[in-house]
């Protein structure tokens, strides 16, 4: 009797943080993983025999496309798609560079258009297939003093929902991610590459005092995974995430006067000389 193939996932960024806790929830699961990432994988746990290693700047179109085309080409099949990978940018915006922005928007915003671009027609081929697109709580509620990153972050839900609007025509499944501050490497390594506003204990600091304390990533993997098989739009954690989420709809409003109170507490105003 012959098997049937097993499901097949490429996730973007990874390496570490929510990929990587994604990536080991999938094999986990019987799914053939495609790691796809700038570094190696944070290793141990990631030497699975369901697991492939490809080294991916998201900022290619040819290199996402190519590695998305390889999966499929090894597989027969392209069953899910993370597109995970992202960066931290922020800082007082009056601070910020050009730089700044565009890099955001070539990892944050052309990382997921790339990665769409590359796997939805593939999926729309074979009459199956969901895409999840890793968001943030900033795409939906204001997030002061990290312009860049909120700016993105909006896109990619907005992205998001409306492609899962078209899709759902094909058999293809559409989700975005948006968590709250959640404990991985991407608060320590805040403003990649980039002149630094503010280190990255200064970022993960703030972002304790924003939120309380931060989201272990594997409880978010497992909130994911969750959504997913329930085919959720809009996956939001966690509980205080889904609050302020809620909060901004009711009084958008009252959830800006809120971030502008909390300004003060977590980046006090820069001094001028």
């Amino acid at each position: 009797m012959r098997t049937a193939a097993p499901r097949t996932a490429f996730v973007t960024g990874g390496a570490s943080g929510i990929g990587r806790a994604l990536a080991l929830a999938l094999a986990a699961k019987g799914v053939a993983v495609t790691v796809a990432d700038l570094v190696a994988p944070d290793l141990p746990g990631m030497d699975l025999p369901e697991m492939d290693h490809v080294e991916l700047d998201v900022t290619s179109p040819e290199a996402v496309a190519a590695a998305v085309q390889a999966v499929r080409r090894r597989h027969g099949r392209l069953d899910f798609v993370f597109n995970n990978a992202g960066i931290a940018v922020g800082g007082h915006t009056e601070e910020l560079t050009l730089d700044h922005w565009n890099r955001t928007i070539d990892v944050n915003l052309r990382g997921v258009v790339h990665g769409v671009h590359a796997a939805y027609p593939i999926m729309i081929e074979q009459g199956h297939g969901h895409i999840v697109n890793t968001a943030s709580l900033a795409g939906l509620v204001p997030a002061p003093l990290m312009l860049p990153y909120t700016a993105t972050k909006h896109a990619v839900v907005g992205l998001s929902m409306a492609l899962r609007a078209e899709a759902a025509a094909h058999g293809v499944r559409v989700s975005v991610v948006c968590p709250g501050f959640t404990d991985t490497p991407l608060l320590d390594n805040a403003n990649p590459g980039l002149p630094y506003t503010e280190t990255g204990a200064q970022a993960r600091d703030a972002a304790v005092r924003a939120q309380g304390r931060l989201y272990p990533v594997e409880s978010l993997a497992a909130d994911i995974m969750r959504g997913v098989a329930r085919n959720q739009a809009l996956i939001v954690a966690p509980a205080s995430g889904r609050l302020a989420w809620r909060a901004a709809r009711l009084s958008p409003v009252g959830a800006i006067r809120a971030a502008a109170l909390a300004i003060g507490r977590v980046s006090p105003p820069l001094k001028r000389t």
